[in-house]
């Protein structure tokens, strides 16, 4: 037996118990991990409320963690018992004291990095990588824009932008979060209640933005599309306000011929291949000292509830940590 989070039933933070669960023998091609840190995302909040739908209830969410292998099953050679180990992937399962989980979706961690730290950026961490390394691959000398530029996504973003030489307009929702955005590489602090379009015209000299990396949705998607040049791409990597509808394809046209991608993590690691190559970047970049994780607030695992709230009423900043 081991402890969990799980929800028996969607809606908001007191869903969340912490009850006694049983925990299998790892299968062929699984490994065990007993988790020394567990990550906070947006994500859990959206299983939780049922806005993704779990496989069935009752269910343990989560879906990053930093632990130690304790067993292997059949086949497995990625990872071997005693290795520092941390994953960003489905399914869900993270807030859990140990769980077993597909040895292929497991990076050895480097040395030099901690649990929490893994914890708190692999989800984060290689969600920024793809966005910006692949799904739009944003150049030297570029100005871009970055919604929830102070939470944990946006603060790993405006660093690894400024390092790769780009211009960084981030879009915040207090004083104090443009603050941190701006301590963290963004040129430039926009808050939410601003005319986010008129200012980045007003940065860009009427050229406006190239790409727009939007994770807030529904309240913010056609203040990003108007913040775009002519063949623009919006970005929309989350759903922090709402889900986005999906607008009459007409507006794309009117705008400038416009491009809406909504890209997933998972889609763009489903080869291991390209799982290891985004995590090879978070660390190379890490390590180097050019982005730096800040776990600024951590909750034990049973106490998940509160840091939902807390998550959910922007009371956090960079990353969180539950911690089994």
């Amino acid at each position: 037996m081991t402890h969990a989070i799980r929800i028996h039933e969607t809606g908001g933070p007191e869903k969340l118990v912490w009850e006694a669960v049983s925990l299998p023998a790892p299968k062929a091609g699984e490994a065990l991990v007993r988790h020394k840190a567990v990550g906070l995302n947006f994500i859990d909040v959206y299983f939780r409320t049922g806005l993704y739908k779990a496989p069935s209830l009752p269910a343990i969410i989560g879906m990053e963690g930093a632990g130690v292998v304790e067993a292997v099953g059949e086949g497995v050679t990625e990872v071997a018992v005693g290795d520092r180990v941390a994953y960003a992937t489905a399914p869900i399962g993270a807030y859990a004291e140990a769980r077993c989980i597909k040895a292929d979706r497991l990076v050895k961690m480097p040395d030099g990095i901690s649990f929490e730290q893994a914890a708190g950026m692999m989800l984060q961490g290689m969600t920024a990588a793809f966005l910006i390394k692949k799904c739009y691959p944003v150049q030297a000398g570029q100005t871009v824009l970055v919604h929830a530029a102070a939470g944990g996504v946006g603060l790993i973003m405006c660093q690894w932008l400024k390092h790769l030489g780009a211009t960084v307009i981030g879009v915040v929702s207090t004083e104090e979060k443009a603050a941190l955005a701006r301590a963290h590489g963004a040129a430039h602090a926009l808050l939410t209640k601003d005319d986010v379009p008129a200012r980045v015209k007003e940065i860009t000299g009427g050229a406006m933005l190239p790409v727009v990396f939007d994770s807030v949705g529904r309240d913010s998607f056609n203040v990003s599309l108007d913040c775009l040049a002519p063949f623009g791409m919006m970005v929309s990597y989350g759903n922090a306000s709402g889900p986005v509808a999906i607008p009459d394809l007409g507006i794309l046209a009117a705008k400038g011929s416009l491009f809406v991608t909504r890209p997933t993590l998972a889609t763009y690691t489903a080869k291991r291949e390209d799982l290891i190559g985004r995590a090879h970047d978070l660390f190379e970049v890490v390590g180097s000292g050019a982005v730096k994780i800040r776990v600024n607030q951590t909750f034990a695992l049973k106490d998940a509830a509160d840091a939902h709230r807390a998550l959910e009423a922007r009371q956090t900043t960079g990353s969180t940590v539950l911690l089994p």
